[in-house]
């Protein structure tokens, strides 16, 4: 099934539409070296093969999984034309020496590089090689698209046209949903389904949504390292927007895809401190039993202390005052004059400390009503910690205000 033009793809219309930049590059036979970055399944495959059948260049595909600088070197040597475009599948495959090869030959002009990557090339490939192609990113297919594919595969001749099948509208909305945007497990699950399927007295199959359900495992969930990080971020802006469902959402969806839940615990515990802060003191150390709950019981078990602490968090008052207090106390420690520890504050517990002064004038605090008495911490007064009016910190905000305008005792 897959598409031999561009009246055959489906997908992609933000990149291949008519008049769109990278289909008329195509098409006029004018392409520069491009990096198609999508996840799997939606055509970047594909379309190297459309290329190849319209540019008048050779065409030399390799496969990063399995080749190396030799293939690389082989390919430059083998071109017999004026132009050659590369073809590199999976070119986040390649190391680090692996991708450096590549670049004396695109820039003496010898080959063309396409390469497909799964994997976001701004991580995945040295500065050098993705600064000199241009980016293309794939979009999981529409579901609307993964219809008239599965739909065109029963009936096509180069999918299962040769066989008498009849498919539920149902079961074709089942299987676009399952596939997640992508058109080759959406391919296969139909397969899947045409092949456990059995002829009726008429010699038909009728694949039906409960025949397709029946036959599916349990959804597997693509998670590469983009996912991992859009994910998590997703997560924590979750709890900091105070939005519990958006919260549970995105942490069930780290969970069925196998991520750490140390991890999830540990940015639930920064999110904690960060973002909720002594606006609600108790949501720190309900994170990090919720940590430890996780390291005690494991999984699956441990996904419901995760779900308990990132929903408090998400639901509690929120206050990132005690970040920006650390924050431009350090920014002072870097840029201004560094302060010397006042007389009055200095250690007394050794001995000639009352020779050298240190500790005169200390005035202990629980000497005086209220446990306080103003005095100063510091030589230059500073001011870093500024309490907001959420949840505890109203009553810290109060408190300090009355401390900051108080007279000595």
């Amino acid at each position: 099934m897959q598409p031999g033009d561009f009246s055959d793809f489906l997908g992609q219309a933000h990149l291949l539409a008519p008049n769109k930049p990278l289909r008329r590059l195509i098409e006029e036979d004018k392409l520069v070296s491009v990096i198609l970055y999508g996840p799997p399944g939606t055509g970047k495959t594909a379309l190297a093969h459309i290329i190849a059948n319209k540019t008048q260049a050779d065409f030399i595909p390799i496969n990063a999984v399995t080749a190396g600088i030799k293939d690389i070197r082989e390919a430059v040597s083998s071109r017999t034309g004026d132009k050659t475009i590369l073809f590199i599948d999976e070119i986040h495959r390649f190391n680090k020496i692996q991708q450096d090869a590549l670049l004396p030959h695109i820039e003496k002009g010898e080959i063309t590089l396409i390469g497909a990557s799964t994997q976001n090339p701004f991580f995945a490939l040295v500065p050098a090689l993705s600064s000199r192609s241009l980016i293309f990113q794939f979009h999981k297919i529409p579901r609307e698209d993964l219809k008239k594919l599965i739909l065109k595969a029963v009936s096509d001749g180069r999918g299962l046209g040769q066989y008498r099948i009849s498919i539920e509208e149902e079961a074709v909305a089942f299987i676009a949903s399952f596939s997640e945007g992508d058109a080759r497990k959406a391919l296969n699950t139909l397969e899947l389904a045409f092949l456990s399927s059995t002829e009726d007295e008429s010699g038909r199959h009728c694949l039906t949504l409960e025949h397709v359900r029946d036959v599916l495992q349990n959804k597997t969930l693509y998670y590469d390292e983009d996912d991992h990080y859009d994910t998590i971020s997703a997560f924590i802006k979750s709890m900091r927007g105070s939005d519990p469902d958006a919260t549970v959402y995105w942490l069930a969806r780290m969970i069925e895809s196998g991520e750490d839940p140390l991890f999830i615990a540990r940015r639930i515990i920064i999110c904690a401190s960060e973002d909720v802060g002594n606006a609600d003191p108790h949501a720190l150390p309900l994170a990090v039993s919720a940590m430890m709950a996780v390291e005690r019981i494991g999984m699956p078990e441990g996904r419901i202390p995760l779900s308990q602490a990132a929903i408090y968090i998400a639901s509690a008052p929120k206050s990132n005052a005690s970040y920006m207090a650390i924050d431009g106390a350090l920014e002072e420690i870097r840029t201004g004059p560094l302060q010397q520890v006042p007389a009055h504050l200095r250690d007394t517990h050794y001995s000639g400390a009352q020779r050298l002064g240190a500790g005169q004038g200390y005035r202990y605090p629980h000497d005086f009503a209220g446990h306080y008495v103003r005095q100063d911490y510091m030589n230059t007064n500073k001011s870093f910690y500024s309490p907001s009016s959420e949840g505890y910190e109203r009553i810290i905000k109060s408190r300090l205000k009355k401390r900051r305008i108080t007279s000595d005792v």
